[in-house]
């Protein structure tokens, strides 16, 4: 299924693609869809030749826009929501940490069974890191599932949490952090991410003696990370991107906290040029942690999230400021019960992660075997990790998460009837929550708003050759 040089992967699209400069062609999209889209897919992860790497993200890129798979800004959408000519519908912002062309698929699978107009597909900086995705591969596995699915519109790809590290940029290497972050932004456009969550939030200083002093590093370097990103984003596309006032896990956000944020923002951003568009949405704190709260026993705590301010946040962000709404993080471990809320209080976004990875942990079809290996490695490899007083339970599921970055060549290849039968689980789950979040049926006001554009990309030097 891996083609380990140009020569073979040649062979392989042969009569399915055509290559013309820097575009592609597809002669049969049936055979792309059954065989040649796999192929291609695990050349892009897994193959150890750079070069060939490249090649096949961008045939999966190109051949993505041929069959009508664009990636997309949701701005437009956004607007819509700030001048209330769409509402009552919450957006879904999915992180995918493992099986991410498996996974993706069934994310797909839901969406067109529900015709569901957007969801976001993210990932944060920090999972970058462990589940060992570059946005660029990133990028790939979930165009390649669009096309797999027979999916056909935009998506929306979105870095989550493009954070500034405190404590490195305190640190005397501060500039290095930033770059870092920048790098990052610059690294996600190029792959195709018109989406873009900053999160400066972890430079609030609690202890200054006012709201706006406490947010002052977190609105100006939003500010100006605005700047880079409008500096970087292709001809004829607005890139979405959000702020954060409030750090996830922390205490609860308050209105004054974001018209301080924003007022702080807007001047900023106005030094660096008046005619700059500023962020789409806003991210609040309001009980949630990254994960939920796991037990002793690993059963998860009880949240008990504060959806008054919720809805008072989004509130203000909308009429004051013509943004979309507040953005709900760590959403995914809540109680079935509480979704349809989020719609009802005109929350933006929410983002959900965790849920989707302990479905695949915890399900009766996941290789027990696999697991228990997993599990085992875990407690020798991450043993730092490991905080005073966590029972193994704790343990496991705080960090099992870097089980699937770890394992990630084992489990891309999991038996096809495995991969089937844990894509029918996630996608059952995908098509609740679009319900709930009153995302079904809305391909047709998306489409009113949002108009995919087609960003030119050069095919790689190796190809050429």
């Amino acid at each position: 299924m891996i083609c380990e040089s140009i020569e073979r992967l040649k062979n392989a699209w042969e009569g399915i693609l055509e290559v013309a400069g820097d575009d592609v062609r597809v002669l049969n999209e049936e055979k792309l869809r059954s065989s040649l889209i796999d192929t291609l897919i695990f050349t892009a992860v897994f193959s150890s030749d750079a070069a060939l790497v490249e090649v096949a993200r961008w045939l999966i890129r190109r051949a993505g826009v041929a069959v009508g798979v664009i990636s997309t800004s949701i701005q437009s959408l956004y607007d819509a929501m700030g001048r209330k000519e769409v509402s009552g519908v919450t957006v879904p912002a999915i992180n995918i940490r493992g099986l991410t062309y498996d996974v993706a698929q069934a994310v797909f699978r839901a969406a067109m069974k529900d015709k569901v107009g957007a969801v976001l597909f993210e990932i944060a900086r920090s999972e970058i890191g462990y589940t060992f995705q570059q946005p660029a591969e990133y990028a790939a596995a979930v165009t390649a599932a669009a096309i797999k699915s027979g999916y056909c519109g935009p998506i929306f790809l979105q870095g989550d949490h493009f954070q500034v590290n405190a404590k490195r940029f305190a640190a005397a290497d501060g500039y290095k952090e930033l770059k870092a972050v920048k790098d990052l932004i610059w690294e996600a456009i190029e792959a195709g991410f018109y989406n873009i969550d900053i999160d400066t939030s972890t430079l609030v200083d609690l202890t200054k003696p006012t709201v706006k002093e406490q947010q002052r590093a977190n609105y100006s370097l939003a500010a100006e990370m605005t700047t880079i990103i409008r500096d970087l984003e292709p001809a004829g596309v607005t890139i979405s991107v959000g702020g954060e006032i409030g750090e996830v896990g922390g205490k609860n956000s308050t209105v004054e906290e974001l018209q301080a944020y924003m007022e702080g923002y807007l001047e900023e951003l106005k030094k660096h040029d008046a005619t700059l568009k500023g962020i789409s949405k806003i991210s609040v704190q309001t009980g949630t942690t990254h994960g939920g709260v796991p037990l002793s026993d690993g059963s998860v705590a009880e949240v008990n999230l504060d959806f008054a301010t919720l809805a008072r946040l989004s509130r203000e962000a909308r009429e004051k400021y013509g943004m979309a709404g507040a953005v709900q993080h760590g959403a995914s471990t809540l109680p079935d019960e509480a979704f349809d809320k989020f719609p009802a209080i005109e929350t933006a976004e929410i983002h959900l992660a965790t849920g989707f990875q302990n479905i695949i942990f915890e399900s009766r079809n996941f290789p027990a075997e696999l697991r228990e290996r997993i599990y085992a490695h875990l407690k020798t490899q991450h043993a730092g990790d490991r905080k005073p007083g966590d029972t193994d339970e704790q343990f496991i599921y705080k960090t099992r998460k870097k089980g699937l970055g770890d394992f990630k060549r084992e489990l891309w290849h999991l038996p096809q009837e495995t991969l089937n039968a844990l894509g029918v689980e996630l996608e059952k789950q995908f098509s609740f929550l679009f319900k709930k979040l009153n995302m079904a049926g809305t391909v047709e006001t998306v489409n009113r708003y949002v108009k995919p554009i087609d960003v030119p990309v050069k095919a790689p030097a190796a190809l050429k050759a």
